[in-house]
């Protein structure tokens, strides 16, 4: 099967397109006939070599994927060759077929679009499992979501909207805040003009708000404190800004404030299971009637994988990048 590869660790020059053995499917795995295939940060993370795919998976890239099922294993009684599926993937989704856990599997309807498909499932996971799952965020609450013209952004925004919460964002740029509002946050803070503390304060008659999605980390924790309420909950998705922080302890105890965070790859098949089953009782209903959907704004074909991570890598992206691996 046709493949992107990683010879090794570096630049976007450095995927290839690659001739490989396809996967067959374990006792309890589906194998998927990619139509179309999600690029996310950790696949970039895992080319420039610092996201070692977890043991056991595959050394491709490609965390989600949508298309038809094309084999079975012995195990598995609730999936039929030929089912159109998407997929959270523990790897190896930048290919013709790949390999996925029966759980971690979401059913689509005849004629859902492939494209919009293969672009939920690991933004959907991540969001839904820290936000919802994690932080236990509840109707009525208030949501600061940094970077919300990502792929994760866009996802929080319109989860918060369907939950019954109010949703800040951050963002670079005017064009960036005039997309998130039109997905449904309440405000967007430009933050290389603004203070996002002092604008959250202001926001909020100086409340803050109860949860923050944080994919920057690094100075931003201390900052994130302050923004938060009583009782705030910070979720930390990603080391953007740096893994080290230093923030006032006392601060944290007086408001009774909680810092959690997690990664979705790493996570057992069991795990993702759970999350799975949570997201397809509360919420798959809202992406099949199309309430709840995932902007992309760029599809490259399979070999042109270089192109999408430096696509996503240039920052300017609003929403998702996917690859198109066959029609």
């Amino acid at each position: 099967m046709r493949a992107i590869t990683i010879p090794e660790a570096g630049g976007p020059e450095v995927l290839t397109l690659s001739e490989v053995i396809a996967p067959q499917p374990g006792h309890t795995d589906i194998l998927v006939r990619v139509a179309y295939a999600g690029i996310n940060r950790p696949d970039l993370l895992q080319r420039q070599g610092s996201y070692a795919p977890p043991a056991g998976a595959s050394l491709l890239p490609g965390l989600e994927v949508a298309g038809t099922i094309e084999a079975v294993g012995a195990g598995v009684r609730q999936w039929q060759v030929g089912q159109a599926v998407c997929a959270l993937a523990n790897g190896g989704g930048y290919a013709e077929f790949v390999t996925i856990p029966q759980g971690q599997v979401l059913p689509l309807p005849e004629g859902f679009p492939l494209d919009q498909a293969a672009a939920l499932p690991e933004t959907l996971f991540t969001v839904w499992s820290n936000l919802y799952m994690r932080a236990g965020m509840k109707p009525g609450e208030s949501l600061l979501v940094h970077g919300g013209s990502s792929g994760i952004g866009s996802m929080a925004i319109q989860l918060a909207g369907l939950q019954g919460q109010t949703c800040y964002v951050t963002v670079k740029s005017q064009d960036k805040a005039d997309y998130c509002q039109a997905l449904g946050a309440e405000a967007a803070i430009i933050y290389p003009e603004q203070d996002f503390v002092e604008a959250v304060k202001a926001l909020t008659d100086g409340r803050g708000v109860d949860v923050i999605l944080d994919m920057v980390a690094g100075d931003y924790i201390a900052r994130d404190l302050k923004c938060l309420a009583v009782d705030g909950r910070l979720v930390i998705i990603a080391t953007q800004g740096g893994m080290q922080a230093n923030f006032h302890a006392a601060h944290l105890m007086v408001k009774r404030q909680t810092i959690t965070g997690s990664t979705l790859r790493p996570q057992s098949d069991a795990q993702k299971q759970a999350i799975t089953d949570d997201i397809k009782a509360r919420v798959w209903p809202s992406i099949l009637d199309g309430r709840l959907h995932q902007p992309i704004q760029a599809c490259f074909d399979l070999e042109q994988a270089s192109e999408a991570h430096r696509l996503l890598e240039s920052g300017s992206v609003m929403g998702k990048i996917v690859l198109k691996v066959a029609d």
